[in-house]
């Protein structure tokens, strides 16, 4: 219940200071239930005029491809149907300006997210450099006293093929906000605070709106 009331407060915070036209979205992971959260929240928004996706505390998994893939669909034509409104094609698509939430808390896969995020230009990205842990675990070596032991088995390089990364050091935001945690105990969450900023200056420089129909063929002729 505490982690839904924050998730709710942050949607109202979103939607009161942008008149309801920009979504808010967090990620808690990108396992099962993360990506599950992130269906919960994205669908109902898909007519807001832009998004906040936040990725803070985000404990890692393996789902952001599934994620990125969504935010990065891009518009090829609109639908419309007889007493209907126009609609994206392909469905499911946010044409507009999208800003990512980051902090130190943000691990393994919620690096990785903050990386494909900026990699792919799908916006700004806010708050604090993430964990910087990308090395992946799969199986474990039991011991006689009950415990076991994590074999470090898959990473990651850029696409030059020059240097590991993330590992070690995390991913950088494009802009710095350092929560303070006096005023975050208090209810005030100046990295969400700042994304609001950006989103809004964002939708002034890049506003998105669907033209109408043209003129409905004449199949007389």
């Amino acid at each position: 219940m505490y982690y839904y009331n924050w998730v709710q407060r942050n949607i109202d915070i979103v939607t009161k200071a942008t008149d309801g036209k920009v979504g808010y979205i967090h990620v808690p992971d990108m396992g099962a239930h993360g990506l599950n959260e992130f269906v919960k929240y994205y669908y109902p928004q898909l007519r807001k005029e832009a998004l906040i996706i936040d990725d803070r505390g985000n404990g890692g998994g393996n789902v952001s491809p599934m994620i990125i893939e969504r935010l990065r669909r891009e518009i090829a034509m609109i639908d419309i149907a007889r007493n209907t409104s126009i609609s994206v094609d392909p469905g499911g698509t946010v044409l507009g300006p999208k800003v990512a939430l980051i902090n130190e808390f943000s691990a393994s896969d919620g690096d990785i997210f903050a990386f494909r995020f900026k990699h792919y230009k799908l916006g700004p990205v806010i708050g604090k450099r993430t964990w910087g842990g990308v090395v992946g675990i799969r199986g474990t070596l039991p011991f006689v006293d009950g415990g076991y032991l994590n074999r470090p088995e898959f990473s990651r390089y850029d696409i030059e093929g020059k240097s590991w990364i993330m590992e070690g050091y995390g991913v950088d935001p494009d802009i710095v906000v350092d929560n303070d945690p006096a005023l975050e105990f208090s209810g005030v969450d100046e990295q969400l605070n700042k994304a609001i900023e950006v989103i809004k200056e964002e939708m002034k420089k890049n506003p998105v709106k669907l033209p109408e129909p043209p003129p409905y063929p004449d199949k007389s002729r």
